[in-house]
């Protein structure tokens, strides 16, 4: 008899990232050679007196680490409990970081225990770090940045190959909703991707999964979990989402929101990444001989792809990404459609836009 249905999913959705994982290891450290015992191969081929040419074999790459952020929580739980299942059946090692955000009374006891959890589904390193959570961009995105820093900074440590991260369909449903409210283009709509970050460093198998399923998993394995208080305060936008939002839309709407929000994620990523291409190319073509944007090519772009001319251009320029909002792209895009001899631009980061000339001059200040 094989394992639970939810059992047997969060373990394939693994499977499928750790053989992704493989492949990109094995072409990106190409098979090495070396000698079977000390010697100078260029001596030896060159007939050096008393040297004897040794057959070469190959040198093994080391296996990759993959380390899965576990919180606790039964998504990342039951990410932890597939990930140590599937790598002793790969060429993979597996490990488990932590992060103690500090926020809550005994949140250090909490990151031990699941230390402890971790280390008893025999992964390995596993470490908890503690984090300061600053207040820039409010709690959850405060949180958020001292999250992937730290994260960040284990991959490094370890030298690990991939960071495993427990979002499900639920997740990337709440985030697309976030992204509409923001009316922040359709970048914000495409939700996370299934790879991100430096390389394609963390990796979310679960986002085909429901919420459920992976609850479900934990149940039937007797994992025990812990549940963030955080996510059930009103005081956090995406608790309201998840607790009064979406179920309001779905007494509203029926059964399937969160598929169709999913699925209109993956849309919207795939459209969005096709404009960005467009701009990449378009970005190189609107300047002129000095490096310069001119302003009647910009003018002649599609808005789409002139508005990401824009962003990505004020970004090079100094503006932190995070704070460059979609009213700031617009009132530089209306130095090109809109000219009415405005002055010049203050944006975020101390960088100033202004047209002059013809040109588009866009410079930190």
């Amino acid at each position: 008899m094989g394992p639970h249905p939810a059992v047997a999913a969060i373990r394939l959705a693994v499977r499928r990232v750790l053989h992704d994982v493989l492949t990109e290891h094995t072409l990106r450290t190409g098979q090495g050679f070396h000698l079977d015992r000390p010697g100078n191969p260029r001596l030896a081929e060159a007939g050096g007196a008393g040297r004897t040419a040794f057959p070469e074999r190959p040198v093994v790459p080391p296996r990759p680490l993959v380390l899965v952020a576990c919180s606790g929580g039964a998504d990342s739980m039951a990410l932890a409990s597939a990930l140590a299942f599937e790598a002793r059946k790969l060429d993979v090692r597996a490990g488990g970081i932590t992060v103690d955000h500090n926020l809550q009374t005994g949140s250090g006891l909490r990151a031990a225990e699941v230390v402890t959890r971790l280390t008893a589904m025999d992964l390995d390193p596993v470490e908890a770090v503690a984090v300061h959570v600053g207040r820039e961009g409010g709690p959850e995105a405060a949180a958020r940045d001292a999250r992937y820093a730290a994260l960040d900074a284990a991959a490094e440590r370890h030298g690990a190959a991939t960071i495993l991260l427990g979002h499900t369909r639920d997740d990337q449903a709440e985030t697309v909703l976030l992204g509409l409210a923001r009316g922040s283009g359709i970048r914000s709509l495409s939700g996370m991707a299934a790879a991100s970050g430096p390389a394609g460093r963390y990796r979310r198998p679960f986002l085909q999964l429901d919420r459920q399923t992976v609850r479900k998993a934990c149940l039937v394995q007797s994992l025990p979990v812990w549940d963030d208080p955080h996510n059930a305060d009103p005081a956090y936008t995406r608790s309201r989402l998840r607790h009064e939002g979406l179920p309001a839309l779905e007494k509203a709407l029926g059964k399937g929101v969160v598929e169709a929000l999913a699925r209109t994620a993956q849309l919207s990523r795939d459209d969005a990444d096709a404009l960005d291409g467009w701009a990449a190319e378009a970005a190189r073509a609107v300047r002129d001989d000095d490096g310069e944007l001119d302003c009647a090519k910009l003018w002649a772009l599609p808005p789409a792809v002139r508005r990401r001319v824009l962003r990505r251009a004020v970004i090079e320029a100094g503006a932190p990404a995070g704070s460059l909002f979609a009213r700031h792209v617009e009132e530089v895009d209306r130095l090109i459609t809109g000219w009415r001899g405005q002055r010049a631009l203050n944006l975020p980061g101390r960088v100033e836009a202004r047209r002059q000339g013809g040109r588009l001059v866009i410079r930190q200040s």
